[in-house]
């Protein structure tokens, strides 16, 4: 991404290092992401790809380096305000509420935006019961995006786990995020699956205008929907450009398969 126009920069990534202990986990990493894009980042496991997404959800902090996010630093901004900012993420284990129907699970991903506070939510003013009706209208959005009309009152507990991963998908998306983090979205889901999340994963970033930073090993998911790669190994950027540059790069062959020929 260099000498991209500023103006269509989201995220940038700059010089990033988090040790734990004597343990490098990000040694000055750097990347670009621009509006609009699906990016994939990939690398063996312990490479670091984890850990990017937790700095970039403020779970966890910098010994070195800047995230900015919208050109403003991401690390000047409290961890409750992430979501308020724009930034969604969806995680390698599912966190749902399993109880809860489809609907609920996904306007319970709305609730970041809602003004009401405790008073008013106890005692159920009108604005309250006008943000649970946009909150459910937005909702029902997302069901019918993401194909889910069909067990929309159903609890989740009682789903398939593929129809699970749409679920925790559109509560990510009910926060209305300006960039989405996909954390192993493809883990547990079988050929025919994934085949569909790489269609829905296009399909959301073009009826949304959503952004797509992709953590995933599975490397036709990556490579069939990113406009472009970030391969990364021991903590450290090893290659970067489209998925045919990075899949032929050397040293992502050598991360991989332990040999370059």
């Amino acid at each position: 991404m260099a000498g991209a126009d500023a103006s269509q920069l989201l995220l940038r990534v700059k010089d990033v290092a988090v040790h734990f202990g004597g343990i490098v986990a990000l040694d000055g990493v750097s990347f670009d992401v621009a509006r609009g894009q699906i990016v994939g980042l990939i690398g063996p496991n312990g490479a670091g790809k984890t850990t990017l997404f937790n700095c970039l959800s403020r779970l966890y902090p910098l010994d070195r380096g800047d995230i900015e996010f919208e050109g403003a630093s991401l690390l000047e901004l409290p961890i409750h305000r992430i979501a308020e900012a724009g930034i969604g993420r969806t995680f390698q284990n599912l966190a749902l509420f399993r109880t809860m129907t489809v609907l609920q699970n996904i306007m319970a991903g709305g609730h970041s935006h809602s003004r009401g506070g405790f008073f008013a939510n106890a005692l159920r003013l009108p604005l309250v019961q006008r943000e649970e009706q946009g909150l459910h209208a937005e909702a029902m959005k997302i069901v019918s995006l993401l194909e889910l009309d069909a067990v929309a009152h159903a609890r989740v507990m009682d789903l398939p786990f593929g129809t699970q991963k749409r679920v925790e998908l559109g509560r990510a998306l009910a926060a209305r995020p300006k960039l989405l983090l996909l954390d192993e979205p493809a883990g547990g889901l079988n050929h025919e699956e994934v085949g569909a999340l790489a269609e829905l994963m296009k399909h959301v970033r073009d009826a949304l205008g959503v952004t797509i930073l992709l953590v995933e090993h599975h490397m036709s998911l990556v490579m069939s929907t990113s406009d472009r790669v970030v391969a990364l190994n021991f903590g450290r950027k090893i290659a970067e450009g489209t998925p045919a540059e990075v899949q032929g790069h050397a040293d992502v062959i050598s991360a991989y398969l332990g040999t370059t020929h």
